[in-house]
């Protein structure tokens, strides 16, 4: 019979014995912590991964390309015929490398040879880019020419029948007799801020207050070449935001830097007045009924006659979009086809003029993309190209011959991911409907040309790239190009990320993820969550393929012990009308199916540990980091949120004013970072750039001081000379400082101070 007290110590040792089975990670950080991250780091990995994809560049129409891809001898191009079905090394890398070296003394390493742009100019001609310059190989005779590649003066146009010049002095607009010599001006009342011919550059920084913007030129002559078509970029009331420098070394006071940038609502803002000019007449037309912010733009193109300009007009906050065509010589504008919605209409819309005078238009009137046919004359539907409970996404070939498009589209196939892309050929009158590529997968196509074949490279996170060359007529398989190799991860312990799906905040909704586990994982220990983000209506942010499962910021990060998670939740792309409308005027509210997902997922895999989850994203994904932590703050117990607009009303304008509402409404700051800031209660990282004009950094800055007041603790990093680009997959100095942060918070381990990562080139 036992004595009590090793009665008590055989229970204590049931009881440590069951909860170690699934105890929390109890792992040391070291450098080969971060040697296993570093592996992850997309630069670094792609060498690792044979034949990943095959993205050709055609050559004849499409009866040959060329493709470029990692294998065991390193980087080689590969040429495939698409009538004899071979597929070849393009050249003799060790050859050409040999004859770079040659001919310009550098030594280049043929295993990774340093030039794009690789075409076939004939059987015996190979043609490349490399060092700025357009090279040409004759493969027989072995002689390597190379020429600067031409730089085209970006401040001046040349009429199609050459007999003109045009160009800008002085603000104003002038053309040039290229026979007589003579110069003639066609307009007189440009000046500083009041400039013709001009575009304002998304990126153009200004040295202090009154520097000179970066020059910009842009006219479109006519076909006939007797007209211009051009615009006047207004900035007299725009006004500015601004930036401080303070990286460069030879300064020892920072430098001003301003830029013209609208935020949503306001009316001080940069914009385009169409101006249309007449060469023989020398009349000038200006078209104010149609001056638009340059956040929004002018998309006028010439008819082939050279009597109207058409394209899309669309007002303020993308309610509405106009299909319009505009007389030049009466400047009378006519409506061909108009749409409008309650939330926002898609701009990034499929538009294929016919020759027959018809025309191809997407709309999501009926709660999914789908195509159109309508008559040019009239304005009048002629017939539903496709139709459905799925979503369209590319108009990818043409044949307007036999009257078949073929196209790219989402959520058709039943019992599959409703994100999966299929090609599809359909008659112009909507029917003879057929799948052309019906493997469950996603599929990344390539057409030729010439309309005859096509590259399918389909995948899934977890299924490694089939790259298939198609008949594109029937989708017949002529030939399998090559599949993915990751013989090099597997022998690491590396597992594929692992899909899973959710009910979504409406109770009803499916919604997609997957999870990402380290190649140390074992199943019997309990892992830390780490929540990737970036949500939004206008992107999906879950790896759909192979490629993009193997190449980004979630591998890297679960390395270092984590399980790394990445949802699409309601009001994301991709999916029906009323799945994007989620997020109208309510982005601030993404993260609540992160939160649902990651909660079911956790019920049904032990492993995961739900006490510590944590969230990190970059831009919109820094604000998704950071609301999180505020609307959520008993949940997510560790944030790293960058680069984040944290207050819409202080981003750019035509983002937020098309998913979150314009005019701008009391939901802009009630879902405002800023204005939540008392919410805080875990850790956050806040970073951004010092120079970022893509996402100014003053609103993190607003933030932190927000934070402040209200007495919470907070960390903050700034890099004083980086723009928007930073701790990117490829891997920097933030990418350390955010893994760091995850395992300090939330693995409760203590970082290596002062590791420098290695990353490849």
């Amino acid at each position: 019979m036992k004595s009590p007290k090793s009665h008590w110590l055989s229970l204590f040792l049931v009881l440590l014995l069951t909860l170690t089975s699934y105890g929390p990670l109890s792992a040391q950080i070291t450098e080969e912590t971060y040697h296993r991250a570093e592996y992850f780091l997309t630069n670094n990995l792609q060498k690792e991964i044979y034949h990943l994809e095959v993205v050709p560049t055609w050559s004849n129409g499409g009866k040959v390309f060329i493709h470029s891809t990692y294998t065991p001898s390193g980087k080689r191009f590969f040429k495939t015929n698409s009538e004899s079905l071979e597929t070849l090394e393009a050249f003799d890398h060790l050859r050409l490398a040999k004859l770079i070296r040659e001919k310009t003394g550098t030594e280049v390493n043929p295993s990774d040879l340093p030039i794009n742009a690789v075409s076939i100019k004939s059987e015996k001609v190979i043609a490349f880019q490399w060092r700025s310059q357009d090279w040409t190989w004759n493969t027989e005779t072995d002689s390597l020419e190379s020429l600067p590649i031409s730089e085209r003066n970006e401040m001046e146009s040349f009429s199609p029948d050459r007999n003109w010049k045009a160009f800008t002095r002085n603000y104003n607009l002038f053309v040039k007799n290229l026979e007589t010599g003579e110069e003639t001006q066609l307009s007189f009342d440009g000046k500083k801020n009041f400039e013709y011919a001009s575009f304002y550059g998304w990126s153009d920084l200004i040295a202090g207050e009154n520097g000179e913007r970066p020059p910009h030129f842009m006219v479109q002559w006519s076909p006939d070449s007797k007209k211009i078509f051009s615009q006047i970029v207004d900035l007299r009331i725009a006004e500015k935001m601004y930036l401080l420098d303070f990286s460069k070394d030879e300064k020892f006071r920072p430098e001003l830097l301003s830029y013209y940038r609208g935020s949503p609502g306001d009316s001080t803002v940069v914009n385009y007045i169409p101006v249309i000019f007449d060469l023989e007449t020398k009349k000038e037309t200006k078209l104010p009924e149609l001056t638009s912010p340059h956040f929004i733009g002018i998309n006028l193109r010439w008819s082939s006659d050279s009597k109207n300009l058409n394209g899309f007009f669309f007002p303020r906050g993308y309610k509405e979009l106009h299909l319009i065509d505009v007389n030049s010589e009466n400047a009378q504008i006519r409506k061909i086809y108009s749409e409008s919605s309650f939330t926002h209409i898609n701009r990034d819309l499929i538009f294929r003029r016919l020759k027959n005078g018809n025309f191809i238009i997407s709309s999501d009137k009926s709660g999914w993309n789908q195509l159109y046919l309508f008559d040019w004359n009239s304005g009048k539907e002629i017939n539903p190209v496709t139709s459905g409970e799925y979503v369209v996404s590319k108009l990818s070939y043409l044949d307007e011959e036999n009257g078949v498009i073929y196209f790219e589209a989402s959520g058709k196939e039943p019992n599959r991911n409703p994100y999966f892309n299929h090609l599809y050929r359909v008659k112009l009158d909507g029917s003879n409907l057929e799948l052309l590529t019906p493997e469950n997968a996603f599929h990344e196509i390539y057409i030729s040309p010439d309309g005859k074949f096509a590259v399918d490279n389909y995948s899934t996170v977890s299924q490694p790239t089939q790259s298939i060359l198609l008949d594109l007529k029937t989708g017949t398989h002529l030939k399998k190009i090559s599949e993915a190799d990751i013989s090099n991860l597997k022998k690491r312990g590396y597992q594929s990320p692992i899909p899973f799906t959710a009910i979504a905040k409406d109770g009803k909704t499916e919604i997609h993820g997957v999870y990402f586990v380290p190649t140390t994982f074992d199943r019997k220990k309990k892992y830390p969550i780490i929540d990737y983000t970036y949500t939004g209506p206008h992107t999906s942010t879950v790896p759909k393929t192979f490629k993009s499962g193997l190449l980004g910021h979630q591998q890297p990060m679960a390395e270092l012990g984590f399980v790394v998670v990445t949802v699409d939740g309601l009001g994301s792309f991709g999916r029906s009308k009323a799945f994007s409308d989620f997020s109208y005027r309510n982005l601030g509210d993404g993260t609540t199916d992160h939160v649902l997902a990651i909660t079911q997922l956790a019920t049904k895999e032990r492993f995961l540990d739900i006490t510590k989850v944590g969230i990190f994203g970059h831009s919109a994904g820094g604000y998704d980091a950071g609301r999180a932590m505020l609307l959520h703050p008993d949940f997510y117990k560790v944030g790293v949120a960058s680069a984040g607009d944290h207050d819409f009303r202080m981003e750019k304008a035509w983002w937020p004013e098309m998913y979150m509402g314009y005019p701008v409404g009391d939901y802009y700051h009630e879902q405002s970072n800023i204005t939540n800031a008392a919410n805080l209660k875990g850790h956050l990282l806040l970073a951004h750039g010092g120079i970022d004009e893509n996402v100014n950094p003053s609103a993190t800055f607003k933030f932190a001081e927000n934070l402040i007041k209200a007495g919470k603790d907070f960390d903050l990093f700034i890099w004083p000379s980086r723009n928007h680009s930073f701790g990117r997959a490829a891997g920097d100095y933030f990418t350390k400082k955010r893994w760091d942060y995850f395992i300090e918070h939330l693995l409760g381990e203590k970082p290596i101070r002062h590791y420098q990562l290695q990353v490849g080139n």
